[in-house]
């Protein structure tokens, strides 16, 4: 699949802004945000989703994350990302408080879970809902897909899928993916043990940057697939945690515009102010796709960069690896 491939499938799958996304929850269409297809899910959302980790960091108030989701979602930001182990579960605390008073009804919702035993991860599911404030969770996600032995120990009988399927037939969850930061190899190993099980997930989140695309890339080995599969394409890091910008580059906007010029369903990016907020609904607003040859020229530009992942720590370090550093979030 070549680029010029993507970039025509990119601009396909955008919906116009008028269209809302709600999740079956009467979601409104605010602000000209543009939307894309979630996979085959019959979902809509949001170009751009807001990170969830970002809403407790040092030096962000309660107050502060209540006022940033709640800024995203007036403006047409409204996939929401989340995880069970962010920042002690304050992150999903945090955000359900701002999704009281009716503002749930305007979100699609998703969260993850670290345990690859059943156990683990039924007790998971459990508590993200409780700290979110919620009965269903939109997509909830088996986070940090990083080991090579994640794919058996999650699909395996008394495993985390079990919970993922339980949870999903007494309506606390709605759809189910996976996510991962580590090697496009263990990515494709987790859509094949679907595969061999007979199932097939709603969507897959993975680092998709300027970057990756030089250097053991999921953009070359694992959205082609997804595309094919029509499975959601959840991109993450479009900045490598703000290495991209923070180094020299590439521009913030340079790094969103590449992202969501991908087939992508939505671009999660950290927002830890109203004004990241403020620069995320700006680029999605009304977007296209970037021409062939701007695209072209920054490969071109990052190339020499991006040799050797030196700035892509995630994949080359266990700096990033929380379910490594507290392997008892398996159980």
């Amino acid at each position: 699949m070549t680029r010029r491939d993507f970039l025509r499938l990119a601009l396909a799958a955008t919906v116009a802004p008028a269209v809302g996304c709600g999740g079956g929850t009467g979601m409104s269409a605010g602000g000209g945000i543009a939307r894309r297809r979630l996979g085959r899910t019959g979902e809509v959302v949001s170009l751009a989703g807001l990170g969830g980790y970002h809403m407790a960091q040092a030096g962000v108030s309660e107050a502060d994350s209540v006022r940033i989701v709640r800024a995203a979602i007036d403006g047409g930001l409204t996939f929401l990302d989340n995880c069970w182990d962010y920042n002690g579960g304050e992150s999903e605390r945090r955000m359900g408080l701002a999704l009281r008073d009716g503002w749930r009804a305007r979100a699609f919702l998703m969260t993850k879970i670290d345990g690859r035993t059943k156990e683990a991860a039924a007790r998971q599911i459990d508590e993200s809902l409780q700290r979110l404030g919620t009965d269903r969770i939109d997509l909830m996600q088996l986070h940090e897909v990083i080991h090579g032995d994640d794919p058996d120990r999650a699909f395996r009988a008394g495993g985390a899928m079990e919970a993922l399927a339980d949870a999903k037939r007494a309506g606390k969850v709605r759809f189910v993916g996976f996510t991962g930061h580590k090697a496009p190899a263990i990515h494709l190993a987790m859509l094949d043990a679907a595969d061999a099980h007979g199932f097939r997930f709603d969507t897959v989140q993975m680092p998709l940057n300027v970057l990756d695309a030089h250097f053991d890339s999921f953009e070359r080995q694992v959205l082609p697939r997804l595309v094919e599969q029509e499975i959601g394409v959840i991109g993450m890091k479009p900045m490598a945690d703000g290495r991209i910008v923070y180094e020299g580059i590439a521009s913030a906007e340079e790094c969103l515009r590449y992202a969501m010029s991908l087939p992508v369903s939505v671009v999660v990016t950290g927002c830890e102010s109203e004004d990241r907020v403020r620069q995320a609904l700006r680029i999605a607003g009304g977007f296209q796709p970037m021409p062939e040859g701007d695209v072209t020229a920054l490969l071109a530009r990052t190339a020499e960069r991006a040799r050797a992942g030196t700035s892509e720590h995630y994949k080359t370090t266990t700096e990033y690896d929380g379910t490594t550093q507290n392997p008892e979030w398996m159980g």
